[in-house]
């Protein structure tokens, strides 16, 4: 029964907008309830791990800095506080299914059926993207119909769409690539690396262009220069079939003014505007101006007002002060830490293809952040945390097996030495 909990909450975190969400209670929704039930049926005792979960301590100092910066908002700029706790609550609340799938999750099987429902929702969320493409129109590029998925209701949330689909890209490529002894594994990861790559490129958000084509580009000199080299020029061509609405949108980037200088179209240059204005915010007030006050004061720094920072990092710095931006980069670096060491521990093709697609997930995620802020949505990062733990207990559970084999017995040149008669 807790399996298929876990199932649907891996569904339903990706996919909240075509469920309910609500159940009448302030501050209660449904994806709280899952949690909560799940807790409920983890087992009284639960077995002792060798050591902590990697990423405990880095995820408790970011929890903690953002109830610092929630203390900061209601003694500095009070507002409404019940949906300031909401915030709070809903900024801390989707890291925790990383120490739920942890400590639920504890055969090989479940790991592998968990994995296989993570790669399944995120090929089926590619589909909608396809499907809402196709709906509009393939051609020219219109900022009206950019693909959403079940991430937003319409145009206004294809970048955290994009992320999304860039950040779970690299999973079926790794598979792909690199589960050589498993062809029919590796033809249906094909087919979902194709999905999520035409998710991405409906979205026409151009930074989640530049990490999904990154992504894949560490996947492919992972093979080899010559391997990499190949398969590159056979990407290279198919971008040129790619509709002419991809072009345009990146064209965009680039404008010619009015006196023939290039120049950065609206959207890129309001970002810098907004940086530098976040920049400014910071440098006066260090300790950070309050959790959820970045949108109600930025006017008063740049000519934006009520605009997102498009960049989580800058985000934090600006309203949980630099002691927020640190613990944030410790978050960072224990991901990637966890990343490495599922590296390290990966000795066959099976765990090396986990490994690499994890690894790079990660580095897209961070990539995401860098020209975005979905660090805290939980459509978006959800099923994230959920992998983190599902590769964490994948190489604890191969740690495990190694260690529990018996020992082979290695002969010695005695063993050949003849017995006199």
């Amino acid at each position: 029964m807790l399996k298929l909990l876990l199932a649907a909450i891996v569904v339903y975190l990706v996919n909240q907008i075509h469920f309910p969400t609500e159940l009448g209670v302030k501050g209660l929704n449904v994806a709280n309830l899952m949690f909560l039930l799940a807790l409920l049926m983890l087992p009284r005792r639960l077995p002792r791990e060798q050591e902590p979960p990697m990423l405990k301590g880095a995820l408790l100092g970011f929890f903690a800095v953002l109830v610092i910066a929630f203390a900061v908002a209601q003694l500095v700029r009070p507002g409404n506080l019940l949906a300031d706790v909401t915030y709070l609550k809903n900024a801390v609340f989707y890291p925790l299914f990383y120490f739920l799938f942890l400590a639920a999750v504890r055969d090989m099987r479940t790991v592998k059926f968990l994995l296989f429902m993570v790669l399944l929702v995120a090929a089926v969320a590619s589909l909608e993207a396809i499907r809402e493409a196709l709906d509009y129109g393939i051609g020219t590029f219109a900022e009206n119909h950019r693909s959403a998925g079940p991430f937003g209701m319409d145009y206004r949330s294809a970048n955290r769409a994009g992320v999304y689909y860039a950040m779970f890209l690299p999973l079926f490529f790794s598979v792909a690539l690199n589960l050589r002894n498993r062809k029919w594994v590796r033809l249906l990861a094909l087919g979902g690396a194709l999905l999520t790559a035409a998710a991405v490129v409906f979205t026409y958000s151009r930074q989640s262009y530049f990490i999904a084509l990154a992504g894949i580009a560490i996947l492919l000199m992972r093979r080899g220069v010559f391997t990499a080299l190949l398969l590159g020029t056979v990407i290279a061509y198919s971008i040129t079939l790619l509709p002419s609405g991809v072009t345009e949108r990146v064209e965009q980037t680039q404008q010619t003014g009015d006196y023939g200088q290039e120049e950065l179209d609206p959207s890129t240059a309001s970002r810098f505007e907004i940086w530098k204005g976040a920049v400014s915010m910071w440098s006066e007030q260090p300790w950070g101006i309050g959790l959820d006050r970045f949108k109600q004061e930025i006017g008063n720094y740049s000519g934006f007002k009520h605009f997102d920072a498009h960049n989580f990092y800058v985000l934090t710095l600006a309203e949980c002060g630099i002691q927020g931006l640190v613990a944030l980069l410790v978050l960072a670096a224990a991901l990637l830490r966890l990343a490495r060491r599922a590296r390290r521990q990966a000795l066959d093709a099976e765990s090396r293809t986990l490994a690499w697609g994890f690894s790079v997930c990660t580095i897209c995620m961070l990539l995401g952040n860098l020209y975005g802020s979905p660090f805290l949505e939980g459509s978006v990062m959800g099923d994230y945390w959920i992998l983190c733990a599902l590769t964490e207990r994948y190489f604890r559970l191969r740690r495990a097996e190694r260690e529990s084999a018996p020992a082979v017995a290695v002969p010695t040149p005695a063993d050949h030495t003849p017995v006199p008669a």
